[in-house]
């Protein structure tokens, strides 16, 4: 191990005053998607570092919720277990079917013991991997680091307890000079307990890159190949937890898998620390965008947590939030709406109706048109085939001249669901009503 007297703050590529520089090697590293990946979950741990502490039922509801998503492709969730609330929470979720439940540590012997009450199999460890955080933070040196986390690795394993060693700050660590021989070391203690030792790649500070050209220590697909070439980590003992600090946490998540990373971690709704992980349920799409369609997975459950999120945990999602926000999938602009009356996948993603529940939503406004006028009516009430109404159906141009009347005298906000179905009555009356009744 290459000790220091010094942090090396690799300051080439960090240099603080400024962004940091995005930098490419001359070669690309290939693919090489593992025959197996899944996904993790951090909901309960780095999820509640970013708002106010769930309650035991509301953490068995999004569990089995967690369950509904992702079937067997969330195969794991990790918990803090430092109250007797998070332990009693440990115990509920762990008599009901769904992820595993894991625990969480800090490279302490003192920690372990709360982790042992839980019953738990498997525990990460938060191993700092950066002189960020060795010098600075634990006021350490790399030597003294490497042995204080190979003692508690030991103890994980003495046990019962697979170890998951938590690589924190990867993406501004010393590979060479200190990583490499800490995985080793750590292997290799894995190798006489014949228990193997796993590694989580953290991106703590969203530094990673996605390209295969990026060069370390931030390329994620080069990183990945480090672990599985140079170290001789196996794709099945590597985790990905990515932060989104520079809008890239899915894309590098993504890139972790394709590149050799079997595991994915995440949290509903990318809930976690400052700009939070990578969400969820997107890496439960993109999954599915690699795999193919995976029987027990349910992807109609993000639907149904985002309204848990805002209606029972008051966390409402902005409305433009991918897949689950009020708004993602509603369109106000008439050359949309008249796109969609031709037919829907012009401007829609894919089914929101089968796969999340959501069907196609349009909020009528001073851009929406004749068309968005004719759309609402006919998505709001249901109306198919020959019962729908066209935008150059004079009723239709009644409403939209209401609309515009309306702006023109100085309203900013939308037609609310009642306002519009009662403009409808009003320009359709029984026709309206027999068309719905039928």
């Amino acid at each position: 191990m290459l000790d220091r007297s010094e942090p090396n703050l690799l300051r080439d590529e960090f240099p603080y005053s400024r962004i940091p520089p995005i930098r490419f090697v001359g070669d690309a590293v290939p693919q090489a998607l593992p025959a197996d990946t899944w996904i993790t979950d951090t909901t309960f741990r780095d999820g509640q570092q970013a708002r106010a502490p769930y309650s035991v039922e509301q953490i068995v509801h999004l569990y089995d919720l967690l369950n509904q998503l992702g079937g067997p492709v969330i195969r794991q969730t990790e918990f803090f277990a430092y109250t007797p609330l998070d332990r009693e929470a440990i115990a509920e979720c762990r008599q009901r079917p769904g992820p595993e439940v894991t625990t969480w540590m800090r490279a302490s012997l003192d920690d372990l013991k709360a982790v042992q009450t839980t019953g738990v199999k498997e525990t990460g460890i938060l191993v700092s991997a950066s002189d960020y955080h060795i010098y600075l933070k634990m006021n350490r040196t790399r030597r003294q680091a490497a042995e204080d986390y190979g003692k508690v690795v030991r103890a994980v394993i003495q046990t019962g307890l697979r170890p998951r060693c938590h690589l924190e700050d990867l993406t501004r660590a010393d590979l060479d000079g200190f990583v490499a021989p800490l995985v080793e070391s750590l292997q290799e203690i894995g190798r006489e307990a014949n228990i193997p030792v796993k590694f989580r790649l953290c991106d703590t500070m969203g530094f990673g890159l996605p390209w295969p050209e990026a060069a370390l220590p931030r390329g994620v697909p080069r990183l990945v190949q480090y672990f599985t070439r140079t170290l001789g980590v196996a794709p099945e003992l590597l985790e990905w937890h990515g932060h989104n600090d520079f809008h890239r946490g899915e894309v590098n998540t993504v890139a972790a898998w394709l590149y050799g990373c079997a595991a994915a971690n995440g949290s509903l709704f990318g809930f976690g620390e400052r700009t939070g992980n990578p969400p969820l349920e997107a890496l439960v799409i993109d999954h599915i965008g690699l795999r193919g369609e995976t029987p027990g997975v349910d992807t109609t459950a993000i639907t149904r947590a985002a309204a848990y999120f805002r209606d029972q945990l008051g966390a409402p999602l902005p409305a433009n939030y991918p897949f689950a926000g009020a708004g993602f999938n509603v369109t106000s602009a008439g050359i949309h709406a008249d796109g969609l009356l031709k037919n829907e996948e012009i401007y829609n993603i894919f089914d929101t109706a089968r796969i999340l529940d959501r069907p196609l939503g349009i909020t009528v406004n001073d851009r929406s048109g004749l068309a968005g006028v004719a759309y609402w009516i006919n998505t709001t009430l249901g109306l198919k085939g020959d019962t729908q109404v066209r935008k150059d159906d004079p009723r239709v141009v009644a409403i939209h001249h209401e609309v515009e009347r309306q702006y023109a005298a100085g309203r900013t906000t939308g037609f609310s669901p009642d306002e519009m179905l009662a403009l409808s009555k009003l320009h359709f009356g029984n026709a309206l009503a027999t068309s719905t009744r039928s």
